[in-house]
């Protein structure tokens, strides 16, 4: 699983020509899954994500959490972060989870988060989306389940 968090100061997701969720300060995570997942990588990235210092304080250090600052978070499927160009031109997305798999541990993400930081919205799951934000910073990470658990 893996994670590619954007901290911003504002983002929003339209489908369709209609906006489906926005968001002030915070962050927008674009979510992604591989084979391997399962509900307790679900569980231990949620975790390690709301614990996340990635926000500044009043020296300009980053130790404050999204709940630290009472940000929000916009969290978009993203099957792409498992696209592969190590062959060829093209890429793959051999690593990436079918949807059939990934719709179900994207509701159960976002069933999870919510319990835990109910500041959450959310795009819609392989849906043509269009997402709109001004990163801060910029200040972008990458959080991959296999760092995290291990």
């Amino acid at each position: 699983m893996i994670f590619l968090i954007q901290e911003c100061l504002k983002a929003s997701v339209t489908v369709d020509d209609k906006e489906v969720s926005k968001i002030d300060k915070g962050f927008v995570i674009f979510v992604g899954f591989t084979l391997s997942d399962n509900k307790t990588i679900v569980d231990k990235m949620i975790d390690k994500l709301l614990k996340a210092r990635i926000f500044p304080d009043d020296r300009g250090l980053t130790s404050l959490s999204i709940k630290d600052i009472d940000g929000q978070i916009l969290a978009v499927s993203q099957f792409t972060l498992y696209a592969s160009l190590k062959e060829g031109n093209r890429p793959s997305f051999t690593n990436a989870l079918r949807k059939e798999e990934s719709v179900i541990l994207y509701d159960y993400f976002k069933d999870e988060i919510s319990k835990k930081y109910p500041r959450c919205e959310f795009g819609i799951f392989h849906a043509d989306m269009k997402v709109s934000l001004i990163n801060d910073g910029p200040f972008t990470i990458i959080l991959d389940s296999k760092e995290v658990i291990k």
